[in-house]
């Protein structure tokens, strides 16, 4: 079973966040995958990788991109997990299409990342909070303190 993170933005936009998790993920030497909400977001995604910040990028790909299945991080709006990532990252509302499928199966871990501002995102997070556990898997709610460093809050 795969371990499920709920990661609840209310100080911070996902630009901010992502960066960090995904270079956190790379140091593990795990693959990851973000699936995004669209194909505008993901091109979005694609440019801030490259110059999030001016001393670093992150290498990365997209599923259009020569060579998908060779990405250390694949950038999609589509289903499945091609790059055989072992950390899959679900952000702008997207989940797994079934929490006790064969795409979470796949991975260690699973990330949602949603916007505790907006209340659409919060209850579809409830949702998938009680699809993965209902699917057998280890769940845990991550909300970022005043500081912003993440606790674990349940």
């Amino acid at each position: 079973m795969a371990e499920i993170l709920f990661y609840h933005l209310e100080r911070a936009a996902l630009e901010d966040v992502l960066p960090g998790l995904l270079e956190k993920t790379r140091e593990r030497g795990w693959k990851a995958l973000v699936r995004a909400g669209s194909d505008e977001r993901v091109a979005a995604l694609d440019s801030h990788l490259w110059t999030y910040r001016e001393e670093s990028f992150l290498p990365h790909g997209l599923l259009r991109d020569p060579h998908p299945t060779e990405q250390p991080i694949l950038l999609t709006s589509a289903s499945g997990n091609p790059n055989s990532a072992e950390v899959l990252f679900f952000i702008d509302g997207t989940s797994a299409d079934d929490w006790s499928g064969a795409e979470v199966g796949s991975a260690a871990r699973v990330v949602l990342i949603f916007d505790g501002r907006d209340p659409a995102a919060l209850e579809a997070a409830r949702e998938n909070w009680k699809q993965a556990k209902a699917g057998g898997h280890e769940v845990t709610y991550w909300q970022q303190a005043s500081t912003g460093k993440w606790e674990k809050r349940a």
